[in-house]
């Protein structure tokens, strides 16, 4: 086999952008011919893929995956460029199929290294790779979160997908019994509770003593410092603030807000009301909420602008 080089390596990868391990590799496998090199990428569908996994994916989809018997549950974020390939059938699928493996995985990077649920001889990023060069995008999978109810506990994981894939919540219940996990109002409960947290995008945490105490304080101090209280006592200021903070935590509760289906209750107040019909106590330990590209800063650019560049203009 001909020695594989650094600058043949480089060479290989200034013609087709595939990263350096696939260039290797390809390199490799045709006896360091750069050609057939190239065509071993290709048909790999990395050459294409590499070429575009510096463009920006904000766009794509979140999507959920619960176990039957609601004991595991994962909430994932798949990110491609445009909302045209978040929409396609085969990008959808994708989805939903990295939702059910991600199950098995424990992060992001111990996802992409296993075999694929519908292929088995490739990993998950290889075919990853592939559907990238098939779609013409740069795919992303940018995050998940799993919750499993703990072998000594009893509950349910539900979720929520809202907007065509563009917000999604994973929740999680916990019961006494395994009989009160599995009574219709339990269900509904959990299910509810995740669209609660759709619908309410400052909840961050499940009630007030939750809150982390750095949090309340900075709350506390923005408070303090507001022009309306400059010339009050300190003791006036001090109750005055006081209900102000313990208005505003409860604004990033769950429990205290509140019911989407009935303002006249809070969500506590449901909870209370399907702990009656259950006969048991229930909880709710925790959620989360994906926003689809939050966070991600998104590229704009002039079409004209563009071309030009690609043609070597200004």
């Amino acid at each position: 086999m001909a020695e594989i080089s650094a600058k043949l390596v480089q060479e290989l990868r200034q013609k087709t952008g595939a990263g350096m391990m696939d260039c290797k590799k390809a390199l490799k496998e045709t006896d360091g011919d750069i050609d057939e090199a190239i065509d071993w990428l290709r048909k790999k569908g990395i050459a294409s893929a590499g070429k575009k996994s510096d463009r920006i994916a904000a766009e794509g989809l979140v999507d959920t995956y619960i176990q039957p018997g609601g004991k595991v549950g994962v909430l994932i974020e798949v990110n491609c460029q445009t909302d045209f390939v978040a929409r396609n059938e085969g990008f959808k699928a994708l989805v939903k199929n990295l939702a059910k493996q991600a199950t098995t995985a424990d992060s992001v990077e111990s996802l992409l290294a296993q075999p694929y649920i519908e292929d088995e001889n490739v990993t998950v990023e290889e075919f990853i790779k592939q559907t990238i060069a098939q779609l013409g995008e740069n795919i992303q999978v940018r995050r998940f979160t799993k919750f499993a109810i703990l072998e000594s506990s009893q509950g349910i994981v539900d979720s929520y997908i809202h907007t065509g894939g563009r917000v999604g919540v994973l929740v999680e219940l916990k019961s006494q019994t395994e009989t009160a996990a599995g009574k219709e109002e339990f269900q509904a409960l959990a299910r509810n509770a995740a669209m609660q947290v759709a619908a309410c995008p400052n909840v961050e945490y499940v009630s007030v003593d939750q809150i982390p105490a750095e949090v309340a304080q900075k709350e506390k101090d923005v408070e303090m410092g507001r022009d309306d209280l400059a010339n009050k006592p300190q003791n006036i200021k001090e109750k005055i603030v006081q209900g102000r903070i313990e208005k505003r935590l409860k604004e990033l509760t769950l429990l205290d807000q509140p019911y989407i289906r009935d303002q006249s209750i809070s969500v506590e107040d449901l909870v209370k009301q399907v702990k009656a019909q259950v006969g048991e106590e229930i909880e709710v330990v925790q959620f989360v909420r994906f926003v689809l590209g939050e966070g991600i800063e998104k590229q704009e650019s002039n079409f004209a602008e563009e071309v030009a560049a690609q043609m070597g203009g200004k």
